[in-house]
Formats: structure tokens, C-alpha cells, sequence
């Protein structure tokens, strides 16, 4: 859902950028990878790594809908043009969560690359659908999909956090 909410922001306010059309592909490159290898390291470091990811992921996301919110509130045609290193970091601070999945995922299934491959689907699906929905939808409703996208990054920051 972080994906989500951070792709439905991010079409609603960058219409055109060559480098969010490989965002989705990207999320899912990290989503798959991510848990691999968070179950390769193992749970020796399980509690270290679940509190950092989660505040990290939390920080990363309210500072992206603040910095979302003064845009929109400075009444300025916001012109963002991400670089594939901004493209890159973003995927990456989406997927932190789910290094953490890859810890326990042992767990719950021994066949954990299918797991990571469905994940990665499933990341790539919402990314997708975000883009999509925030690009039409701010069209068609105007600046409530910005201020909708920008609600939910910082309420999923908040949750992240606690």
C-alpha cells in the first residue's frame, strides 16, 4: 500500500517523465530481491533491521508527502522531473518493508522464491495502478487526487513510525 499511495501521488503531480515509466518494474525488481535477500541474512539481525526499516520507510514517506503538500500549497505549476537516481531511491525506500518479510518468510514457506516472485508482482501491480489511477484521476477530479495521495503518504509514514 506505500507503493500505492507514493505512485497515485507521484501520477497525479508528474505527468511527464520518461523515468516513472520504469518505476513499476523497478518495485518490482526491489520487492523481489528484498526478501531473498533479508532471508539470506537470517533472524540474528531480525529486530535490528525491523525497527530501522520501519522508521526509515515511515521518515522517507511523510518527508515525500510534505514535501508533496508545500508544492501544492505554493499555488505554482509544479514541474517535478525525477532523475533515475531519485526513480532508484524511491523504489528502494518503498521495498525496505519488505526485506523484513524476507526474514521471517522461512517461516511461513520453504518456497520463498515464489513468494518474493509474487510479491514482485504484486508490488508491480500497484505501482501500476496507482500511476494509472493518480494520472486520471487528476484529470478528473482535479486536485483532490494530489491532496488524497498526499494524505495517505503521510498517514502511512505515521503508521510505519508506530
Amino acid at each position: 500500500m506505500d507503493t500505492f499511495s507514493l505512485s497515485l501521488s507521484m501520477g497525479s503531480l508528474i505527468q511527464n517523465n520518461k523515468h516513472l515509466k520504469i518505476f513499476p518494474f523497478i518495485v518490482g525488481i526491489f520487492h523481489f530481491f528484498m526478501p531473498i535477500i533479508g532471508n539470506k541474512i537470517g533472524i540474528s539481525i531480525m529486530n535490528y533491521f525491523n525497527l530501522a526499516s520501519n522508521i526509515v520507510l515511515g521518515l522517507v514517506l511523510i518527508i515525500l508527502g510534505v514535501n508533496l503538500a508545500i508544492n501544492y500549497f505554493k499555488k505554482e505549476e509544479i514541474n517535478i522531473n525525477l532523475s533515475f537516481i531519485s526513480i532508484l531511491f524511491l523504489a528502494f525506500s518503498v521495498s525496505i518493508d519488505s526485506f523484513t518479510v524476507g526474514l521471517g518468510i522461512s517461516d511461513i514457506t520453504s518456497r520463498f522464491m515464489l513468494s518474493s516472485f509474487i510479491f514482485s508482482i504484486c508490488s508491480f501491480s500497484f505501482t501500476t495502478l496507482g500511476l494509472i489511477i493518480g494520472k486520471y484521476s487528476s484529470k478528473l477530479i482535479g486536485n483532490y487526487a494530489s491532496i488524497i495521495g498526499i494524505l495517505l503518504l503521510i498517514l502511512l509514514g505515521i503508521f510505519h513510525i508506530l
